[in-house]
């Protein structure tokens, strides 16, 4: 019993350290400042914000995102759900921004135990 514990303590661990940071994702809808995620977006995006969806390149969504965080200022950012799976995983949250509150669905391959966002969702 005291060995499957210590194997299941192990293998908890172990998924715990290979996890993506998804702290500067969060941290960069809490303020509304898109330009911090730079570092973080794959070379193309497919992006569906309230009145455009497109595949576009890091740099045009970062520009789209800021213009979305200028209209719709957020309050705050919640993470709601969030899954790793071995390359990949997927974030949803909840941003309260101005009188609405938006759903937000990222998905991303983790390099280096960094998240590399693939695709941004805001509804």
């Amino acid at each position: 019993m005291k060995r499957i514990l210590m194997m299941i303590i192990g293998l908890f661990s172990y998924l715990c350290i290979q996890a993506a940071d998804i702290n500067t994702i969060a941290d960069a809808f809490k303020s509304g400042n898109a330009s911090t995620l730079s570092t973080s977006m794959d070379k193309e995006i497919d992006l569906a914000i309230p009145g455009s969806s497109k595949k576009c390149d890091s740099k045009e969504a970062i520009s789209l995102l800021n213009n979305f965080f200028s209209k719709n200022k957020p309050s705050t950012f919640t993470v709601v759900h969030h899954a790793d799976k071995k390359e990949n995983g997927f974030l949803v949250g909840k941003l309260p921004a101005g009188t609405q509150e938006y759903r937000v669905n990222i998905t991303y391959r983790t390099e280096n135990n960094k998240a590399i966002i693939q695709s941004i969702r805001i509804e």
